[in-house]
């Protein structure tokens, strides 16, 4: 009798996991836009080479590849971040009701606590919201296993279907058993333009088959492994002071707080499984549901007329802990106690007394690098006392002190049209101050309509784009206009300068902040008042890019030259010390890019000697 082999066993991160579990499932299409917590699927997916990958140009046109390859037969996966999606909200909101051919998943990565974000958004309504069903892992293991199981969903019920993880699944590791890629049979493309095409008229035929594919999946919810209820062995499955409904990250958190209660897990994280629930619900005195972010199952419960206790102690914003969950079933119980009895919860069980005070860790602010390009720019715009409209990306650090030269950011794309707003609004001689600044990347993922619009409607808007020639924030990932591909291979390259022009722009400029006197006098000549927008390409390759890094070197100083001003520390460069009101250049992090010298009055700051230079 033959002995199957033990699988093998890797530690993985959530997002590792994702990718394995896609290319397992026979995945023949990968899409996405960088954006953490997401980043590192397309990332992962890139080293199979049996799939085709891309860094799409924005999460809209991801998810459009993913809708095209799954009708034509090929399971396909889009993957984002939260905010992400709402870029991607108008496929997605049609394709809920056509349907797939091959399997098709959708990866949210939600960000609690907005560690990256510019928001902190709940995408579980984005499934109630379309209609479509939403798993939710609680580990690598059910990341990977999840993936696989949207496929599976996907295909039975002709759905598109939401994984939904967050920060804490994402980039925490935990062990994975590795399997082998299993792809399913082809599914021949078949035209069905009532299906596929969304005219009103064939829209309308096809809303009610959402409603029906829903009741379709609640029944499912009911009895999927997906779900499922944990009764602690040894304790009686009749009845328990309380119990919970969770799932996700939090899962995690219940199960180191309160090891020995029943937990109804839920992996189908929305529709809900109403009469497990509910069945679960009367066989416990308390019901705690506990989900970071919105009351999202449980306004689902109390909608089918389910008690149970959530956002009354828990909070609605930033992520758990396993101590903040005991500390809201203590309050909870304590409050419901009164006078007249203790809390079934002590205060010290539950964390909230007596435990050890954890050492303060020293803070690192968000900085921009040393010798980084932007650092420049936000020096002369601030020194020029502009209003600048900013956007996403490493750039949107010059609005932190002490740069402090950006006035607001929205959303990827938004400077754009921020500034085109402020430029009707405000009085003239204020308007004129009014720049705005974006990314190569940011750019290309949604700036350009925006761009249009100014030229369309003759807005004499200025347009700074940041061409570091990366997406430098969510780890320098290619795009179309850097030159390479998601598997780091060169790639066609659209030019900026190209592509600005033809969107009408006749005052077109380029210039290296590397000079910053030249940048300067770059931005005063876009003040310049004329008909349509003016544009300025900021263009510098990203320190961190392997083509950038030059031979050790670091900035002299001439401490007798000094006259203490403080000029060079306006800059923010974190190469730069304090020895007292001078400068104290730090060697191991000085690129010698010559900013500090650039803004160095007295000449104190200069290149390095000709003794130190490193002779490479």
């Amino acid at each position: 009798m033959a002995v199957r082999a033990a699988a093998q066993a890797v530690l993985l991160h959530g997002n590792e996991a994702i990718a394995r579990g896609a290319w397992e499932s026979g995945v023949r299409v990968a899409t996405g836009y960088p954006g953490t917590p997401s980043t590192e699927i397309i990332e992962a997916l890139a080293s199979y080479q049996d799939i085709y990958v891309e860094w799409s140009s924005n999460e809209k046109v991801a998810l459009e590849v993913a809708i095209g390859a799954c009708l034509g037969g090929a399971r396909a996966i889009a993957c984002m971040k939260h905010v992400g999606v709402n870029v991607a909200a108008d496929p997605l909101m049609t394709v809920a009701y056509m349907g797939v051919n091959a399997g098709l998943v959708l990866v949210t990565a939600d960000d609690p606590g907005m560690h990256s974000s510019q928001n902190e958004q709940d995408n579980r309504w984005y499934g109630k919201f379309a209609r479509l069903p939403v798993l939710e892992p609680s580990d690598s293991r059910e990341a990977k296993e999840y993936t696989a199981a949207a496929f599976g969903v996907s295909e039975e019920f002709d759905t598109p279907v939401i994984l939904r993880t967050t920060t804490r699944i994402s980039h925490a590791r935990s062990p994975v058993e590795l399997g082998e890629r299993v792809c399913p049979p082809d599914r021949p493309y078949r035209r069905d333009p009532l299906k596929n095409v969304m005219l009103p008229g064939h829209a309308r035929m096809r809303k009610p088959l959402t409603e029906n594919r829903l009741q379709y999946l609640t029944r499912f919810a009911e009895t999927t492994p997906l779900n499922r209820l944990e009764w602690p062995k040894g304790h009686d499955e009749g009845r328990a002071p309380r119990g919970f409904v969770t799932g996700g990250v939090a899962y995690q958190y219940v199960r180191e707080a309160f090891p020995e209660a029943p937990v109804f897990k839920l992996g189908l994280s929305y529709p809900l499984p109403a009469n497990a629930l509910r069945d679960f619900a009367g066989r416990v005195d308390t019901l705690y549901v506990v989900e970071e972010l919105d009351p999202f199952w449980e306004a689902e419960l109390k909608y089918q007329g389910i008690e149970a206790v959530g956002k009354q102690v828990f909070s609605k914003h930033g992520e758990l802990t396993a101590s903040l969950v005991r500390q809201g079933v203590a309050e909870w119980e304590t409050e419901r106690a009164g006078l007249s009895g203790a809390p079934l919860l002590q205060a010290d069980e539950a964390g909230v007394d007596g435990s050890a005070p954890t050492a303060a860790l020293p803070v690192r602010p968000p900085v921009l690098c040393p010798g980084c390009p932007h650092r420049a720019v936000f020096h002369v715009l601030r020194k020029l006392r502009l209003t600048v409209t900013g956007d996403i990306g490493c750039y949107t650090l010059g609005a932190l002190p002490p740069l402090s030269a950006m006035d607001t950011c929205t959303c990827m794309g938004a400077s754009i049209g921020g500034s085109i707003g402020m430029r009707r609004a405000l009085p003239p001689e204020q308007a004129e101050r009014v720049v705005a600044v974006i990314g190569d990347s940011t750019f290309v993922h949604s700036g350009i309509t925006a761009l249009i619009d100014a030229v369309y409607n003759r807005t004499p808007i200025v347009l700074l784009i940041l061409d570091n020639e990366t997406t430098a924030m969510t780890g320098h990932q290619g795009h179309p206009a850097a030159g390479w591909n998601a598997r780091g291979e060169e790639s066609p390259r659209v030019s900026l300068e190209a592509l600005v022009s033809a969107c009408g722009v006749t005052r077109l400029a380029v210039v290296d902040p590397g000079d910053m006197k030249a940048l300067e006098g770059a931005v005063k000549s876009s003040l310049v008042p004329g008909d349509g927008p003016a544009v300025l390409i900021v263009r510098r390759p990203c320190v961190l890019l392997p083509r950038s890094r030059r031979a050790a070197a670091a900035v002299s100083f001439a401490s007798e030259l000094c006259t203490e001003c403080g000029a060079c520390f306006r800059i923010g460069c974190p190469a730069l010390g304090r020895d007292g009101k001078r400068p104290q250049v730090q060697a191991e992090l000085c690129i010698d890019c010559g900013q500090c010298a650039a803004v160095c009055p007295s000449g104190a700051l200069g290149g390095p000697k000709e003794e130190e230079r490193d002779p490479r």
